[in-house]
């Protein structure tokens, strides 16, 4: 249980420290989401869910872009969440080797 504790420590440390990067693309993913929403005539909550699954890259297809605009910015949401989803995994492997580190040390 110790390692868990001290991985999650470092975990939001670092994400604190990030958090203006974090915060910035998930305001631009949504805004840019409502964008697409209100181009494709879209309501607000279909709007973020397009945005959040775009950026996830998970594309269910159940709303799909029709407008060459709402494609554009699109392509843009899939690769700023690329981005954030990156960060995120280089934050768990940075927090994994601290800890590993830490613990290998005191044996």
């Amino acid at each position: 249980m110790g390692m868990t504790i001290e991985f999650l420590k470092y975990f939001f440390e670092i994400v604190f420290f990030i958090s203006p990067v974090i915060i910035f693309l998930i305001i631009s993913i949504s805004l840019m989401g409502l964008y697409v929403g209100k181009i494709e005539k879209w309501s607000k909550f279909d709007s973020l869910y397009f945005a959040f699954i775009t950026a996830t890259t998970i594309g269910y297809g159940d709303f799909t872009p029709r407008r060459k605009v709402s494609k554009i910015l699109s392509v843009l949401i899939g690769i700023q969440g690329l981005i954030l989803s990156g960060i995120l995994v280089a934050i768990a492997v940075s927090s994994v080797t601290e800890v590993a580190k830490h613990f290998l040390t005191l044996k």
